[in-house]
């Protein structure tokens, strides 16, 4: 890297529940830094995942789908997103393809509009539609006078991904480095094994369930072989949904402490111990500390 000007920025991930932010930031990372699931809302929180690009430290922030907020966390959820593309050099709209202009895309579109910030358009999951449907919706998208820049990619199996990088890593202003070169993330370990546990729950349970409840690790306790005793806490709002997450027999339960545990082993390195446990509390939705923990604003 010597003899060349190193180049760093932020580039905002924009979008509508489930258009692919967090599987795109995986793929362009080269790891897992972002909880994927089907269900929409999954992101709670804004998320930096770091790559370099030739002389260029890329730094995505991967944040919560916009949508209709109805409770305090979704305001908060909300207002994370749009934080982060106030903080940001560059600005992408991931649209699911298939999907199109849907109503939250809709919103965001008419936001970004009132912003006056120029936004690239990425349309994601085009393996999943017609040639003939992509280039209508994309004359479509043409007509709102908003994007400078159109680029079509599956962030599944990271077709037209790497053109998109290396264009991002051009458009970034001159600077230093914000992260060592083998930093990927700026989520600590305790969190980061918060969220793959919640990533279990959401993929066992079904409805609205998910929603209702938060992961957090109470414990983590490193002993001199290198292996980590972690032991979390599921909260649920009701005592109703606690005996839907242990399942008959705490069949469910062990299910997603297994999957946890063995995808923190792999990821970490090194033996991991989890316990899971469920507590109700009530309106863990309307506590601060929570907030704070997230990165998002309580007061919205």
């Amino acid at each position: 890297m010597k003899g060349q000007q190193k180049r760093c920025g932020f580039v905002a991930l924009l979008g509508a529940p489930n258009a692919g932010k967090s599987t795109l930031l995986n793929t362009i990372v080269g790891a897992k830094v972002s909880i994927v699931t089907p269900k929409v809302q999954t992101t709670r929180m804004r998320i930096l995942g770091v790559s370099i690009v030739g002389d260029a430290q890329l730094v995505f922030i991967d944040t919560p789908g916009i949508f209709t907020p109805k409770r305090r966390l979704d305001r908060a959820m909300v207002a994370a997103a749009w934080g982060g593309a106030s903080d940001s050099d560059v600005i992408l709209l991931l649209i699911d393809a298939k999907t199109g202009i849907d109503r939250n895309t809709r919103r965001i579109i008419n936001g970004l509009k009132e912003s006056n910030r120029p936004v690239v358009c990425v349309l994601n999951k085009i393996d999943t539609v017609k040639r003939s449907s992509l280039l209508a919706l994309t004359d479509r998208l043409l007509s709102e006078n908003i994007f400078t820049d159109f680029f079509m990619i599956s962030a599944l199996n990271g077709d037209g991904v790497e053109d998109l990088t290396c264009e991002l890593a051009g458009r970034l202003p001159e600077g230093p480095w914000h992260f060592p070169e083998d930093q990927l993330s700026d989520m600590n370990d305790r969190l980061f094994a918060a969220e793959i546990t919640r990533e279990k729950l959401y993929l066992n349970l079904y409805q609205e369930l998910p929603y209702a409840l938060t992961v957090e690790t109470e414990t983590w306790e490193p002993f001199d072989n290198g292996a980590v005793k972690v032991e979390q806490f599921i909260f649920v709002e009701r005592d109703g949904q606690k005996g839907i997450v242990l399942g008959k027999g705490g069949e469910l339960i062990k299910r997603v402490r297994t999957l946890a545990q063995e995808e923190l082993k792999d990821t970490l390195e090194r033996d991991v111990h989890l316990f899971l446990f469920v507590k109700v509390r009530e309106n863990w939705g309307d506590d601060p500390e929570r907030y704070r923990d997230w990165g998002l604003d309580f007061s919205t």
